[in-house]
Parts: structure tokens; sequence; C-alpha cells
């Protein structure tokens, strides 16, 4: 099986990607008025503020919406890769695929939760499966 690629990191999401690497899903946190934001960048788009900080997810949440992207093939990927946007508990959306479903049996609201897939250079990525009770 070939790993997905390492992701392409910039700097301010490098505290997001070394706490995947420990199996955590982390989201960036304004420190001003405490918003949560994904994916990180350098100022909070609520009070412009550019003190932040990382803080751990439950990693559980809801599909919101879902597709499978059919142009052009993406190596690594596979077919039928589902690409799909989640409202974790926190409040905060994140993009990823879901595992362990096929695409037929995805509903809106159905309960997920994160797991970690191995990448190239010792990486990990979180994606979603339905979830356990």
């Amino acid at each position: 099986m070939n790993l997905r690629p390492a992701p392409w990191i910039e700097r301010d999401g490098i505290p997001f990607w070394e706490a995947a690497k420990r199996g955590e899903l982390v989201a960036q946190s304004c420190k001003d008025c405490g918003v949560l934001r994904s994916p990180p960048r350098p100022m909070c788009p609520d009070c412009h503020s550019v003190a932040n900080e990382f803080r751990v997810l439950s990693g559980r949440g809801t599909v919101y919406t879902w597709v499978i992207p059919r142009y052009p093939p993406i190596p690594a990927y596979g077919e039928g890769n589902i690409v799909a946007v989640i409202n974790l508990d926190e409040g905060v959306r994140v993009v990823s695929n879901l595992r362990e479903i096929e695409y037929d049996d995805v509903t809106a609201d159905m309960r997920v939760e994160v797991f970690f897939e191995d990448a190239e250079q010792d990486y990990k990525i979180p994606v979603f499966r339905p979830a356990t009770a």
C-alpha cells in the first residue's frame, strides 16, 4: 500500500501537524476572543488578534457535506476517496476524508470520530470514520 504524501506545511500549521503525529486533533484558538479556527492562520478573523494557541479537540463531530472528486485522479489517494466537511463538537469545521464507509451510506449529521492514517515522512493525517457508541 502506498502512503499518502506528506502534508504541505505552512509556518502557522506546524503545531497542528506535530499534534497529529502524536494522535491528537487540535485547532488554533484566539488567545484574546477564544474563537477556534481551521485551518491555522496568522490572524483571528473575528477580532484580528495575532495571539493564538492550539487546543486539543475531542475528534468527534457530524458530517456536514461530502463528495467524491472524480477528475483528475490523484495518485496515492485511490478511487472513491470521500472528501467531507465535518462539524466538530467544539464548533469548528474541518475538511477531511471519510473512511470505513461506502459513499451511499453517508448521511448528513452522521456522527463521526477521528483517527490517523500514516503518511510519508512519519506524518499522520487526521481522517474520520463512523463513530462507535
